[in-house]
């Protein structure tokens, strides 16, 4: 219609009939004279002019320096932040340079740096086959502050990964970086996967490399080579510093503590009753990430080499004394065991998280393992139940003893030593401290006696020996001797003759 704009859905709905109907009919059903038609239809194939560039709508505020003084600071140390640049303009430039040109800066040196710029590392994508290569490595894990048996726990994850699959594994780690704990997590990795791939890839491992002499790195390369060997793997190791080599894992660190904090988050505490509480929390987590692939993973498996037929040593042996102070110093901590084994030379095999002690050929024991202290000073792992019978001869020797707050099984029994020594003599604090923990130990009621210590600590109470001694009454050498008498074996015969039958 004369005078009447012509609305959108005019135009599309010629444009519709446009290609069946013709020009003069698509116009007539939009409503549009054929003129406007033929107009729209011209308008439709001619290209729309090039809109002119727009210009600058305000003064350039870097335009004086920036070529001046911008370039130079950027060419002479190519990796400045850009925030750096920017507060060095607002030192030599405060009444000139506003805060909002910050972000004009940036995007200005970044256009820079992408033409004039030093050339960047170039990541290569790589393809993978399934049961070619999987990954180990190490992520701490202190920034999630986890607790077990309300002390923070120190630890590490060893991670292990299937390149192709996505398969994972992790292990609690309660020292650094060693051989013997990449050795513990791969076997437990590769016998819970139910096979090995054809190379296995670590980092540099030159947290488990230092201080160690040139002869002891020789001995763990050596070593390792022997585990990836037993498991019919190829060794290789990405360039120390290149983290991006390792790619595959290092990337999957970041989802796997992800995950882990969000389950923290969602249990609502980062406390934990024991180690092993703490583990199975872990392989859960995991475990869900490997039935995602469970597909995948069941495909990669076909490709595995298979396992041996057993595991291969995944801990240092080494050989120590025991001194007259029923113990032995290993890796500068000082552990204590029976005092009949004063004198005697026992292997130890240092695993990760334990000690298992030999005599000889026949198993005695296992420790847990200690660590040294941050400041350099020597650890203790003390059970005191090795040395309570002859402190009980000296008891006079708890007053200064070495390691004296590690004597104690639990805090009760410090704090109830502590009130005792505030309270009584030296010597009767002694004398009392070492015959409550001679009860605990001949009578087997360490956790029951230290909450009846914590009641009377509480409570301002002193512990009263002669009370204690009743309360966790009968003292087993006292009870009396009880002897059976067996029937013989004839009477039972009546039983199958005569009434009795």
């Amino acid at each position: 219609m004369p005078g009447r704009h012509i609305n959108d859905h005019q135009k599309r709905l010629f444009m519709k009939h446009r290609q069946n109907d013709g020009v003069a009919v698509a116009a007539a059903k939009a409503g549009l004279s054929t003129a406007t038609g033929y107009r729209l239809e011209k308008a439709r194939s001619a290209p729309p002019p090039p809109r002119p560039p727009r210009g600058r709508r305000r003064p350039d505020p870097l335009a004086d320096i920036f070529e001046a003084e911008v370039v130079p600071i950027l060419e002479a140390a190519p990796g400045l932040r850009a925030v750096a640049v920017f507060e060095e303009l607002r030192r030599r430039h405060p009444e000139d340079l506003a805060p909002g040109i910050r972000r004009t800066l940036e995007r200005r040196i970044r256009a820079w740096r992408a033409i004039h710029g030093p050339d960047q590392e170039v990541i290569f994508r790589q393809t993978h086959a399934p049961g070619v290569m999987g990954l180990s490595d190490f992520t701490d894990m202190n920034d999630l502050g986890v607790s077990v048996a309300g002390a923070p726990l120190d630890h590490r994850l060893y991670h292990f990964r299937l390149v192709w699959s996505g398969f994972e594994h992790a292990h609690v780690v309660l020292g650094g970086e060693s051989y013997v704990a990449l050795a513990a997590g791969l076997q437990n990795a590769l016998w819970l996967l139910g096979g090995a791939p054809h190379e296995h890839r670590s980092d540099s491992l030159s947290a488990a490399f230092r201080n160690l002499d040139a002869e002891a790195k020789a001995d763990l390369t050596d070593r390792y080579q022997a585990l990836c060997a037993h498991y019919g793997m190829t060794p290789t190791r990405n360039n120390r510093g290149i983290a991006h080599e390792n790619g595959a894992i290092e990337s999957a660190h970041g989802h796997l503590k992800s995950a882990i904090r969000d389950a923290l988050l969602l249990r609502g505490t980062t406390a934990f009753p024991d180690l092993e509480d703490y583990r199975r929390f872990i392989a859960e987590i995991v475990g869900r990430g490997n039935r995602r692939h469970a597909a995948r993973i069941e495909a990669e498996r076909a490709a595995l080499s298979p396992l041996p037929v057993q595991r291969t040593a995944d801990y240092e042996e080494t050989v120590v004394t025991v001194t007259s102070s029923s113990g032995f110093t290993l890796r500068k901590v000082f552990y204590t065991v029976p005092s009949r084994l004063i004198g005697q030379r026992l292997r130890v095999r240092l695993h990760d998280d334990r000690l298992e002690l030999f005599l000889g050929a026949t198993p005695l024991m296992t420790l847990p393992r200690g660590r040294a202290q941050p400041n350099g000073k020597h650890g203790h792992v003390v059970d005191y139940r090795h040395v309570i019978h002859s402190l009980r001869r000296k008891p006079m020797a708890l007053l200064h003893l070495v390691y004296r707050a590690q004597l104690f099984p639990r805090d009760a029994y410090r704090r109830a030593f502590e009130r005792l020594l505030e309270h009584a003599s030296e010597r009767s604090a002694c004398r009392t401290m070492v015959e409550i923990l001679a009860i605990a130990h001949e009578r087997g009621c360490e956790a029951d006696l230290a909450a009846h210590l914590a009641a009377d600590v509480a409570a301002g109470r002193l512990p009263d020996l002669d009370a204690l001694r009743r309360r966790f009454a009968p003292d087993p050498a006292a009870l009396p001797a009880v002897t059976v008498r067996l029937t013989p074996l004839a009477d039972y015969d009546t039983l199958l003759t005569g009434d009795a039958a």
